[in-house]
């Protein structure tokens, strides 16, 4: 596994929005902007458990997260390895992430989010960093 530096943790330990992409059963990709946390070395976003992403990470888990800060777009970090998720801690994840970027719980951020389906912990294994972080 790859270990990140630390400016690198420093700007995911920030308010930057990542990208992931994920691979589509006809081998195609599929990206999705998210919220994401760091966990030591480890990458955490969430989601649910019917959205695409999450197929597509439970039949192939290998994802790539591309972390690009919007003040300093030409420093970035290509961030490759794989997922393993769960959906013990879901809701907890979700708030978490929602207070660190708009300082409001989930529900109050977007209140239909009572009509998501269960939330997902997507937890991924770096093992390769490329790019300028």
């Amino acid at each position: 596994m790859a270990v990140l530096s630390d400016e690198l943790k420093k700007v995911l330990d920030g308010q930057v929005f990542v990208a992931v992409a994920t691979i589509q059963p006809d081998g195609s990709p599929q990206v999705s902007p998210v919220w994401a946390k760091r966990d030591g070395d480890d990458v955490l976003i969430s989601t649910t458990v019917d959205r695409r992403k999450t197929r597509n990470l439970r039949r192939d888990p290998r994802v790539t997260v591309l972390v690009q800060p919007a003040d300093n777009p030409y420093t970035y970090a290509e961030l490759r390895g794989t997922a393993t998720l769960t959906t013990e801690g879901g809701q907890e994840l979700i708030d978490e992430l929602a207070r660190k970027y708009t300082g409001k719980t989930y529900a109050e951020f977007n209140p239909a989010s009572s009509e998501d389906a269960e939330r997902v912990v997507v937890r991924i294994g770096v093992r390769k960093v490329v790019g300028r972080l």
